[in-house]
């Protein structure tokens, strides 16, 4: 294993003392029954659970062979009792008895109670049984072979540098963090699958992709990887990818053969096609589930899922054209396809019909799908909402998307996705603290435990990160949790109003350029004129309300009924528009960017109030994140409250300072 020069920090498992809230007892000593001790997987369990205890509580606890009075009796059951990956822990005097059908089961119930130790809780009186709310819980890297990162904002790759590949402590350290929250499979690469990445399913990469999977593995973790779709033509094999090709397919039968036999249990393919100058079927007039299906039966055969993702959609739009909508690309160019995809192909879907924006309405094509296997893809790495520079803790709004009932019934988006998958675009990078901003690492944090317990509240979650990696100090936790709970509004306040997006610097996507994407063949845009903003996509606009199920539909074609925090995504608004407060749409805009700069300087005195509770760097570098980031929301509020007042003619009604 190479080594590796950069520090790093141990994010939530930092394992330092710990008060001891009566849990000495049950530490003391492991027993392991009915599991193999040399399993790689209860191996790392037993090793982390020792270092955890020897960090936290100052012992070393011994790996006995006899059912101990005292300390942890690790038995198996079968999956009947408990299910796959699930673990059931239950207190006996001074002895914890832990259930478990699997070796996973087992890391993750070493990793339960490792945090409740670190939260200072007591493990006494416990009887929890415990199972993953979600089947596939997974990260999606964007990590190139040259070792930059697409839309990061932590550093460089971990993974890849000077298209090799890095294998170091760091890789180990890494796989322990993600199993800790329970992820169980991890996209390693960037979906742009381009240049050197494409050999990575040759001999080229064999070896070190090997050693990798083999190192997730042991933390329960499978290991996919990003396809380039235009393969056969990089590779050497026929002058086309028409998935109809007989020699195109021979071709793929006999690649995904030669990686299955170097990388046996690898987890399968995630594939982007057809979107942002990406080939892919509709290059040879084919369907998407044509595309998807030649590569998913060949895949079969392995064992292996093909995920694909639907962020699909005409890249060429003119600005001109009022009809055409880049919202309804995806259910338009797959719903006519539900139920022609081979089992094991996933369709891997964005929260969203645009792209990561801090309001969007939920995805028609979630749920909308009746006979198709559906992920749901939401982006923790920051690229819409502050890239790791303005704190924007997500999980409320991932919350918001896994309860939104989309047809009416009590059948939620969960429900949906639950026995597929639930993915992120992940926010790490080579950077000491992983995530740019310590307080961006929530994010991560959350996403797991979400992925693993949807009935976790964000704030639940987020006093677990922070006792974990902060502090269990209470008024460290009570600042902490009111910075992250609010900063998401707070963004939204001061940066785009009421779900219109977007707004942002071309191609940077960070600080505000109000008509930056306006004329462009992107599809994003607000329409704003001297009479108002917002898009028409009613059944009198560009039609996309007619994609929802009721009562949805109805909802949002209506803007007396749309909920407000979406009114200019579904709907063109005159500025003298009087909203459900009473004010204005123009007085809104102006008071919200200002309160957004206000709530920013409020955050920035409450962390300063507790820097003598807060580890020296930690509250260096978020320092310094806060320093720009009010910036950040001073440009907004300047740019977007000029912009309109220069745009409508209508003066603020508290008389404040435009330009």
């Amino acid at each position: 294993m190479e080594n590796y020069e950069k520090k790093w920090t141990n994010l939530w498992l930092k394992y330092e003392k710990r008060a001891d809230a009566g849990n000495f007892c049950f530490c003391e000593m492991v027993c392991v029954q009915g599991f193999d001790e040399h399993n790689t997987i209860i191996s790392n369990a037993l090793k982390e659970f020792a270092k955890g205890i020897k960090g936290m509580l100052g012992i070393t606890p011994a790996v006995v062979t006899g059912i101990p009075a005292k300390g942890i009796w690790i038995a198996k059951v079968a999956d009947a009792i408990v299910p796959n990956e699930g673990f059931h822990l239950k207190t006996e005097a001074e002895r914890i008895v832990m259930e478990a059908s699997d070796e996973n089961g087992v890391l993750y119930g070493i990793f339960y109670l490792l945090r409740q130790i670190a939260m200072e809780k007591s493990l006494a009186g416990l009887n929890i049984k415990e199972r993953p709310a979600i089947k596939n819980r997974m990260l999606n890297h964007w990590d190139n072979l040259d070792g930059s990162v697409e839309r990061g904002y932590s550093g460089h790759s971990f993974y890849f540098d000077n298209n090799k590949i890095l294998i170091s402590e760091r890789t180990v350290d890494y796989a322990r963090f993600i199993a800790s929250i329970g992820i169980n499979g991890v996209v390693i690469n960037n979906v742009n699958v381009k240049d050197a990445a494409t050999y990575l399913i040759t001999p080229t990469y064999f070896n070190e992709v090997r050693q990798l999977k083999e190192i997730f593995a042991g933390y329960g973790v499978k290991l996919f990887l990003s396809l380039n779709f235009a393969a056969p033509l990089e590779l050497g094999g026929p002058d086309s990818a028409d998935p109809f090709d007989e020699d195109v397919i021979s071709w793929w039968r006999g690649q995904i053969a030669l990686v299955y036999e170097a990388l046996p249990d690898l987890g399968g393919f995630l594939v982007k096609a057809d979107s942002e100058g990406r080939p892919g079927p509709f290059t040879y007039g084919r369907t998407q589930a044509d595309g998807a299906n030649m590569l998913a039966r060949l895949l079969d055969v392995h064992g292996g899922m093909l995920i694909w993702r639907c962020f699909v959609y005409n890249c060429t739009q003119d600005w001109r054209d009022r009809k055409t909508d880049r919202a309804r690309a995806g259910y338009d160019n797959f719903i006519q396809s539900d139920g022609d995809y081979h089992p094991n192909v996933i369709l891997q879907i964005k929260n969203g019909p645009m792209d990561f924006q801090i309001r969007e309405p939920v995805s028609p094509l979630i749920g909308g799908l009746k006979k198709t296997n559906q992920m749901l893809e939401v982006q923790i790495a920051q690229e819409y909402t502050g890239q790791q520079i303005d704190v924007c803790y997500l999980i409320p709004m991932f919350k918001e998307v896994l309860d939104f009932k989309y047809c009416g019934s009590s059948e939620k988006i969960f429900d949906v996705i639950k026995n597929i998958g639930f993915v992120a675009v992940t926010n790490t990078g080579d950077d000491e603290n992983w995530t740019g901003n310590d307080l961006a690492a929530a994010n991560l944090y959350g996403f797991g435990r979400l992925a693993w317990s949807v009935s976790l509240s964000a704030e639940e979650i987020a006093e677990e990160w922070i006792r974990q990696t902060l502090s269990c100090d209470e008024e460290v936790i009570a600042v902490v949790k009111k910075i992250l709970l609010s900063s998401r509004d707070t963004f939204e306040k001061y940066t785009c109003p009421l779900g219109i997006g977007w707004m942002v610097t071309p191609h940077y996507h960070y600080g505000p350029s109000v008509d930056g994407y306006e004329y462009s063949q992107w599809g994003t845009y607000h329409r704003a004129d001297h009479l108002g903003i917002g898009v028409d996509r009613t059944d009198k606009g560009t039609g996309y309300t007619g994609q929802y199920q009721e009562p949805h539909k109805s909802i949002y074609n209506n803007i007396e009924t749309c909920p407000e925090e979406l009114l200019l995504f579904f709907h063109y608004v005159p500025y003298k528009y009087i909203l459900k407060s009473g004010k204005t749409l123009i007085q809104h805009i102006y008071d919200t960017h200002f309160e957004g700069v206000m709530e920013v300087e409020e955050m920035i005195k409450a962390w300063n109030r507790i820097e003598a509770k807060l580890p020296a760097d930690v509250f260096a570098v978020v320092t310094g994140r806060f320093e720009q980031q009010l910036n950040n929301a001073k440009e907004w509020r300047d740019h977007i409250n000029s912009y309109f007042y220069r745009k409508s003619g209508i003066a603020d009604e508290k008389g404040r300072k435009f330009y």
